[in-house]
């Protein structure tokens, strides 16, 4: 099966990510996780579920412990 050409990361995305202080986070996050989330916020045709998908992302990030909706422990903070 052949692998997903790896994302480029779009400079509007770059800007949310560092507004929000996000960018370590995304960073933190295996490689597959960050391609993921660059291709399906890409893959979106209207504006709206563009934002939806950015929001959900950026949520993920902050929150910790969660990608795409389903419980990721390794990325759940310690505190």
């Amino acid at each position: 099966m052949p692998k997903r050409p790896r994302a480029v990361m779009p400079a509007g995305i770059r800007r949310e990510l560092d507004a929000a202080g996000l960018m370590q986070a995304f960073k933190a996050r295996p490689p597959y996780q960050r391609n993921d989330y660059l291709h399906w916020i890409a893959r979106s045709v209207r504006p709206a579920t563009q934002r939806k998908r950015i929001d959900q992302m950026l949520d993920e990030l902050r929150a910790g412990g969660v990608y795409m909706g389903m419980a990721h422990p390794p990325s759940k903070p310690t505190t």
